[in-house]
């Protein structure tokens, strides 16, 4: 079983206080958005200027959403003082991506963008830096499994850590960020492979939804409603659409017809 003495607290700055939560989150956005500048390279119709916009626009739409959907979750603790909702940390991965999305579509909408294919571009990155972003829940000690005495289960010693301390618990955060970078790469597999545009997307979506589904079961957290997890419901909700969408709209292309881009882009 493994200790992890790691306090959550990155360093001072006289009063300013970094953690590493706080650093792997920026590392996150900072991936993205590199992922993103780096895929466009080459491609014919967006550029490192829409990137970046779409970055300016997405990223605080991302910020409100995860702390949104973190709030809903936690509204018995917020209920009693609700000055704490603008202050401190805490945010929903779901609500940063789906709230990301809505602000990037609103962008697409007044640039005249191909939304679908922007999405696309983006959805290998948006795994990615979620990976990172868990690399920041684990030394933070949140986001941890149900107790466990399988040989890999982790335990917090700092005490100021937020994760448990005297029982050892699944890392379902170190699982989570094996599962991402699996998919990352099953998506970079499936780049120019799937039409229309925004397919690519959704199948980000499926797989990140159906781990939520699963990983939740062994995961701390407050029940949201018939006793699945916030994150779980949501889940669910999002594989109905896309399970749906793709059923409708998906097709697989073979290797010459995936480098045409004529394809209508999806809603």
């Amino acid at each position: 079983m493994i200790e992890i003495p790691v306090s959550p607290i990155a360093f001072k700055i006289g009063p300013v206080v970094v953690g590493w939560y706080g650093m792997m989150v920026a590392l996150a956005v900072i991936t993205v958005v590199a992922w993103a500048l780096y895929s466009v390279k080459k491609d014919p119709r967006l550029n490192g200027d829409v990137i970046l916009n779409a970055a300016i626009v997405g990223i605080p739409f991302g910020v409100i959403g995860a702390r949104l959907l973190h709030v809903i979750d936690n509204w018995s603790t917020y209920s009693n003082d609700l000055g704490r909702i603008f202050r401190g940390d805490g945010l929903a991965i779901y609500g940063a991506v789906l709230g990301a999305a809505l602000g990037v579509w609103i962008f697409s909408l007044f640039k005249k963008i191909p939304y679908g294919h922007l999405v696309d571009v983006i959805a290998p990155g948006i795994i990615l830096a979620q990976a990172v972003g868990r690399v920041g829940c684990t030394l933070n000690g949140c986001c941890y499994g149900v107790e466990t005495h399988l040989p890999w289960a982790i335990t917090y010693s700092h005490p100021e850590t937020l994760g448990p301390q005297g029982i050892f618990v699944h890392p379902t955060q170190v699982y989570e960020i094996i599962f991402n970078l699996m998919v990352f790469g099953i998506l970079l597999l499936l780049r120019k492979r799937l039409r229309p545009d925004g397919s690519l997307f959704m199948v980000y979506l499926s797989l990140y939804s159906v781990w939520r589904i699963a990983v939740d079961f062994i995961r701390e957290g407050k029940p949201f409603l018939f006793g699945l997890h916030e994150a779980q419901v949501i889940s669910i909700v999002i594989l109905i659409i896309t399970i749906s969408l793709m059923a409708w709209r998906t097709r697989w292309v073979k290797k010459g017809e995936a480098e045409e881009t004529g394809d209508t882009p999806a809603a």
